[in-house]
């Protein structure tokens, strides 16, 4: 991958090679500043910081991580999605469904050889199904921080949106490496509870056989302030830099794919439900 330095956000320099007939300028993605969506983007991000709190995310771990909750397989999951518009994206107002299969076939033209990196594509946000089963947006959606150390200037809203917050108060919690030792490492890490971590949890717990790079895309696709800003480093082991390239590669996909221009899922299912049935067969535990 060829880096560019163009602005303050680095995914920008790693878009695919979309269609130049889409009208859409690059660097109009993830605008948090105005647009049609700017409110209810706002909204679920000032909930979010207010209540993602250490606590907060070792009650959800202890809630969702057992994989209890019911069983279906992936395909199910995907179909799910047709129900869920994600109040955090500034980008896109229809159901997280037609983004999988966007980013999965953005993938499969530049990565025909990687059948596992296109299948990660289409399954990285069903952990949104979530919401679906009760749990509110700002505990599922949107871009995603540690828990237990300093908020980084990087995160979305964070002059604005986390005054409500007793974690940012806490000295035990705000210093740079609060709870952590440095380079202890993302598994060690904390993250603010959301789809990335779950699904990330249920991949595991069912043995799905995704490659490791393909996990950390999972785990961490959501984890702006480190792989676009270059924030908790410090906290990195050399196993996480190693994975950060193919987070960067993976993003670009999952950003710079969003067009109304919608793919048409029935044809597509065929092909993926190949790499479903190769990488995690039979109804999974959620």
């Amino acid at each position: 991958m060829r880096v560019v330095n163009i602005g303050p956000d680095p995914s920008l320099a790693y878009r695919p090679n979309l269609n130049q007939t889409d009208s859409k300028d690059k660097h109009a993605y993830r605008n948090y500043e105005s647009g049609d969506l700017i409110d209810r983007v706002y909204n679920t991000y000032r909930l979010m910081h207010s209540n993602q709190t250490l606590d907060f995310v070792k009650r959800k771990h202890a809630e969702w991580a057992g994989c209890s909750h019911t069983t279906m397989t992936v395909m199910e999951s995907v179909d799910a999605l047709d129900q869920l518009v994600d109040e955090s994206d500034p980008d896109v107002d229809f159901p997280n469904s037609f983004h999988a299969f966007q980013t999965a076939e953005g993938i499969r033209r530049e990565h025909p050889d990687k059948d596992w990196f296109q299948l990660v594509g289409l399954i990285h946000d069903i952990g949104k199904i979530m919401a679906l089963w009760g749990e509110p947006q700002w505990a599922v959606v949107g871009d995603t921080f540690p828990v237990g150390c300093r908020f980084q200037n990087s995160i979305v809203f964070r002059d604005t949106t986390f005054t409500d917050n007793p974690d940012d108060k806490n000295p035990a919690y705000n210093s740079e490496n609060g709870i952590y030792k440095p380079k202890c490492g993302l598994d060690n890490v904390l993250m603010s509870w959301g789809h990335d971590e779950y699904l990330y949890r249920v991949m595991k717990f069912n043995k799905c056989t995704i490659p490791e790079e393909g996990l950390y895309m999972i785990r961490f696709h959501s984890f702006y302030p480190w792989h676009s800003h270059g924030d908790y480093t410090h906290l990195c082991s050399e196993k996480d830099l190693s994975m950060l390239p193919w987070v960067k590669e993976f993003n670009k996909f999952d950003l710079y794919t969003k067009s109304p221009d919608l793919p048409d899922v029935e044809k597509l299912k065929p092909y993926y439900q190949t790499l479903i049935d190769k990488y995690c067969p039979r109804k999974l535990f959620w």
